[in-house]
């Protein structure tokens, strides 16, 4: 009798774990169908090849292509008058600033008084001659003394001619030392002139880049204001330097831009285009120091995520170029990459056809 009461107590607490754990594979079968059935929305890009630039930055100043220095021929004469300021823009021979020219001229009129004198005594003497009562030595003396006052009179007019300081070439001021009242000294500077207005970027290159570059090639600089400005190269330093090791590359800027002598700007140097296979940038997920793509292993509007490692080349704000890990064509997760996982199933919309 105890066996069987036994028997019989024992047999419902079996049937009710067999009910509980019927009951627990229900639920979470359930719980996967709620979770599969609330797939996370994703937006797919294929993969495309393209051409991209070959490019690569570099820091440079802008500074005038050639700057003149005006300055005084003649020294100990006053500014009387000051006609240019810096920004001015000027032409060629145009006026900048004028010497006292008072003391010149008196000295002119002196040397005009004596070339006259000397000329009269050379005829005179040729006059003489002719007649006998003067030696031919003695006439070429008198013609020499000519030819000498008539080149003093000559070198004071192109001191006076000194007096006007003007531009040796069109351009902008770019500075300015003449003082209204100054005395000037020989070979004083009184102005800078950025010639034709013309500048160029300097841009400082590593050996390895600066060994690529051709004159010709087009450079899109940066400016201090967020603008660009075109420029294009125009010549090469000869050596790099010996300290930095950096050669200097010419580039002509475009006309009317609103770059500024003094500005240290990034340029970017396009050599060639190549073959590119890019995705968008916004496919890129990086993982404990790795970089992968959420690439889509299926056709069609549902498919798994397989978390695929690439090799990544150039990139831009929107592209990015993949040189290792995927083929043409191949579809990723263009939003939404960074929430998903490697095996998760996911809805696609947007998917290219």
């Amino acid at each position: 009798m105890t066996r069987i009461f036994r028997s019989d107590v024992q047999w419902p607490r079996r049937a009710v774990r067999v009910l509980f754990a019927a009951a627990a594979l229900w639920a979470a079968s359930r719980v996967h169908g709620a979770e599969t059935a609330t797939a996370l929305t994703v937006t797919a890009a294929a993969t495309q090849s393209t051409t991209w630039p070959v490019a690569f930055e570099a820091f440079g100043s802008i500074s005038p292509w050639q700057e003149a220095v005006v300055g005084t021929q003649i020294g100990g004469y006053r500014l009387v008058d000051v006609r240019a300021d810096v920004g001015d823009r000027v032409s060629k021979g145009q006026l900048l600033a004028r010497l006292d020219a008072a003391l010149l001229r008196a000295e002119e009129a002196q040397l005009v008084a004596a070339w006259e004198q000397a000329e009269a005594n050379r005829a005179r003497g040729v006059a003489v001659r002719e007649r006998g009562g003067m030696s031919e030595q003695d006439v070429q003396q008198l013609a020499t003394a000519a030819k000498t006052a008539a080149a003093a009179l000559e070198a004071k007019r192109v001191q006076l001619r000194y007096t006007d300081v003007v531009a040796p070439d069109a351009g902008t001021i770019s500075a300015r030392v003449a003082t209204l009242g100054a005395v000037a000294n020989v070979g004083d500077e009184l102005f800078r002139l950025i010639r034709a207005d013309r500048l160029e970027w300097r841009g400082e290159l590593p050996a390895h880049e600066f060994i690529d570059i051709e004159i010709g090639q087009r450079v899109a600089l940066r400016l201090p204001d967020g603008g660009e400005v075109g420029a294009t190269v125009s010549r090469r330093a000869p050596s790099l330097d010996a300290r930095t090791r950096l050669g200097i590359v010419y580039a002509d800027l475009e006309p009317g831009s609103r770059a500024r002598a003094g500005m240290y700007v990034q340029g970017r140097v396009v050599l060639r285009d190549s073959p590119a296979l890019v995705i968008p940038a916004a496919s890129l997920v990086v993982r404990d120091g790795n970089t992968f793509v959420a690439r889509l292993v299926a056709p069609g509007t549902a498919s798994a995520i397989a978390l695929q490692p690439v090799a990544v080349g150039r990139r831009d704000a929107a592209r990015v170029e993949i040189v290792g890990g995927l083929a043409e064509h191949d579809r990723v997760v263009a939003k939404g990459a960074g929430l998903v996982n490697d095996g998760d199933v996911v809805k696609v919309v947007g998917a290219p056809p």
